[in-house]
């Protein structure tokens, strides 16, 4: 019965979540904003607080690994870093994509696609099928009108993350389904660690490094 601490940082969401057994006992998160060089330490303490917990009861600490933003991902993979340093626990990373689209549970033949912006009109996106195996790669991809056509025409697509509001300006297919204001989250991130955990799928902690996907460009 693992107990793991997850560490969601890729976006706007500073999310920490503790599971056991792979079912989330304690959430701290804060989506208003970048306030993660705040937050972060903040929130793992109360969320380890909730779930009657000490950081040494740890099994392992899991981190969403990207694509996503560059310095929030710098400041999770840091902090889970320094944990398993320091407890001598196990890395686990957590494609954010992947967690992303465990908030939609499709039909059958229908398709999810999460997408993080990346700026002007290009997102960081993947595509799963209604049984969840991711089906296309992770791609940094200019968005416009015949963006996912593929897949819409086969059947309903639902798009979810902080790259749907520019992708509703130039998509107006009847198969298109937007989620709106949904984020990566560490809630997500519960099972996928749990299974990780089991399988003794782990990282290198010293030379881990975040999915940037792209070159860090500034700003």
């Amino acid at each position: 019965m693992a107990k793991i601490l997850c560490i969601e940082t890729a976006t706007t969401n500073c999310s920490v979540s503790v599971a056991i057994d792979g079912k989330l006992i304690a959430l701290k998160e804060n989506s208003g904003s970048y306030s993660h060089a705040e937050k972060l330490h903040l929130f793992i303490e109360e969320a380890m607080k909730k779930a009657s917990l000490n950081l040494k009861e740890l099994d392992a600490i899991a981190i969403s690994k990207g694509p996503g933003s560059y310095t929030g991902l710098r400041i999770g993979v840091s902090a889970a870093k320094g944990l398993c340093f320091s407890l001598d626990k196990p890395l686990i990373s957590v494609s954010t994509l992947v967690s992303l689209s465990k908030q939609i549970s499709p039909k059958q033949n229908e398709f999810i696609v999460p997408m993080l912006d990346a700026r002007r009109m290009e997102v960081y996106s993947a595509i799963f099928d209604h049984q969840g195996n991711q089906i296309r790669e992770i791609q940094a991809e200019v968005l416009n009108e015949t963006s996912f056509l593929e897949y819409l025409e086969k059947g309903k697509v639902h798009f979810i993350g902080d790259g749907v509001e520019k992708f509703k300006t130039v998509q107006s297919h009847a198969n298109a389904v937007f989620w709106d204001g949904k984020l990566p989250s560490s809630k997500e991130m519960a099972t996928i660690a749990e299974e990780k955990f089991h399988r003794s799928d782990f990282e290198d902690v010293a030379y881990f490094e975040p999915f940037y996907l792209k070159d860090f460009v500034g700003g």
